[in-house]
């Protein structure tokens, strides 16, 4: 499954739901699926900063894909961080570095988003960004 194919199946999850409150609350449950971060792997290298609320991701390079792992501290960090990651993890760096981080205005969730949560996914995705960089010129 390509990260196109992994976006339109949110949406079309998230279509399912008529207000942003729902869609919001689909966000927190996803959250409850997130995974943690050893205590070592939170550091400054790994630290998202720009977040609104302490975040890390990991990344991890092999075979030219992008293993990334992240831990967010608020619940809304939890959601977003387990949607992104969904997205975004274990996908060829060609692949990450051609998409188009606008197609995720596809779900309708980024305009629900405070200006401070949409810094926070910027943030997030500048980090994936430069991961992907890395890891496609082998210094990752």
């Amino acid at each position: 499954m390509s990260m196109m194919d992994t976006l339109q199946r949110y949406k079309e999850d998230f279509e399912l739901f008529e207000t942003g409150n729902e869609k919001l609350e689909y966000i927190f449950e996803l959250g409850k699926k997130h995974t943690t971060l050893s205590e070592e792997e939170k550091n400054d290298d790994t630290f998202i900063h720009g977040c609104a609320s302490p975040a890390w991701l990991v990344a991890e390079c092999k075979d030219g894909k992008l293993i990334l792992r992240g831990e967010g501290t608020s619940e809304m960090a939890k959601g977003m961080l387990t949607l992104l990651l969904d997205i975004f993890s274990n996908r060829d760096a060609d692949e990450i570095l051609s998409f188009d981080p606008k197609e995720l205005g596809q779900l309708g969730i980024v305009e629900l988003l405070s200006p401070v949560r949409q810094q926070s996914m910027e943030a997030f995705l500048n980090k994936v960004y430069s991961y992907a960089k890395a890891c496609k010129e082998g210094k990752l």
